[in-house]
């Protein structure tokens, strides 16, 4: 099996009745690749993950709804609260990430899921962040950026090496940010719908900047054994038609008013109005993902308390894939 990045094919998506492009396609999207900094969580500056008319950052304000947006909502709860699934680097609450330069060396990586995994190496550098700390028993995912070739490298379940062995994941995939090109059918990735991690996170140096130009991610706790574009992978045996596929999009309702909350929290609820936020792993109820940072404002978590999942509906899907 060739790495994803090179495997050539074209694949199309549509979000309600807005169509996205040619998997094939480049935009020239981003600033010049040296205005990007290196480290943890280290600010991209503007430069954005994959194309401009990518599923991720699309807008989908004016999206039709979807004819099964009320029983969907209602699936994943309808007073059940949005949660901030972040929080300060102290805590390694959150996902955290490392952009890294295109001279940083590559390592082999031993995968549970090989068949689904892009082989690589990968360039894990030294300090790269565990989600949830070393000691970590969760999901442990490292996200690496290589600024340099625009490349994202992403590991589910990774452990550094040890006696009488190297680096091991339980998965792996590899996306060229640049391409609009989706994983191959059926396959996941480091994460449970087969999509990148990386672009749906809620990064300070967004917020900071004050705005958030892509949609988020976020898990629900029961799904449907179905996906839709432009996820990949389902992770469930549940067939009730009133539950999620993986992939599906959901946005905050239009007459929402953002404009009593704080600075951060606008930012991001704001962003669910106009990106919305994707559905991409099995896990607490309207949990939206964000990058663990100790320069959050407190006050956004106690604001998230006041949305619902009433106020959410779903944005038009086009064709679920099923068993």
């Amino acid at each position: 099996m060739q790495p994803f990045a090179r495997v050539v094919f074209t694949a199309f998506c549509t979000i309600g009745l807005v169509a996205c492009g040619s998997g094939a396609e480049s935009v020239g999207n981003s600033p010049p690749i040296d205005s990007t900094g290196l480290g943890v969580n280290a600010s991209l500056d503007g430069r954005v993950p994959f194309p401009g008319n990518n599923p991720w950052n699309l807008p989908v304000d004016t999206a039709s709804v979807d004819p099964a947006s009320d029983a969907l909502i209602a699936s994943i709860g309808l007073t059940t609260t949005l949660h901030p699934d972040w929080g300060t680097t102290e805590a390694n609450y959150g996902i955290p990430y490392i952009v890294v330069a295109g001279t940083t060396p590559k390592v082999p990586v031993a995968f549970d899921y090989a068949d689904e995994s892009d082989p690589g190496p990968y360039p894990i550098p030294a300090d790269a962040p565990i989600e949830g700390g070393a000691a970590s028993s969760g999901d442990r995912h490292i996200l690496i950026i290589d600024r340099d070739h625009w490349m994202l490298y992403e590991l589910y379940a990774a452990y550094p090496p040890g006696p009488g062995h190297g680096w091991t994941a339980g998965s792996g995939a590899i996306f060229d940010l640049n391409s609009n090109a989706l994983r191959p059918a059926g396959w996941t990735s480091a994460d449970a719908a087969g999509l990148p991690i990386f672009p749906g996170l809620a990064r300070y140096d967004e917020v900071s900047a004050g705005a958030i130009h892509h949609a988020l991610r976020f898990t629900a706790q029961r799904t449907r054994q179905a996906y839709v574009d432009p996820a990949r992978h389902w992770a469930s045996s549940l067939t009730d038609p009133n539950l999620p596929p993986m992939g599906m999009r959901v946005r905050l309702k239009r007459q929402f008013d953002t404009s009593g909350y704080p600075h951060d929290a606008r930012v991001v609820l704001d962003a669910l109005k106009t990106y919305g936020m994707i559905l991409a792993d099995n896990g607490s109820n309207w949990f939206v993902s964000g990058v663990s940072d100790t320069r959050w404002d407190p006050a956004i978590f106690d604001a998230f308390r006041t949305v619902h999942g009433s106020d959410f509906e779903v944005v038009r899907m086009g064709t679920v894939v099923t068993p």
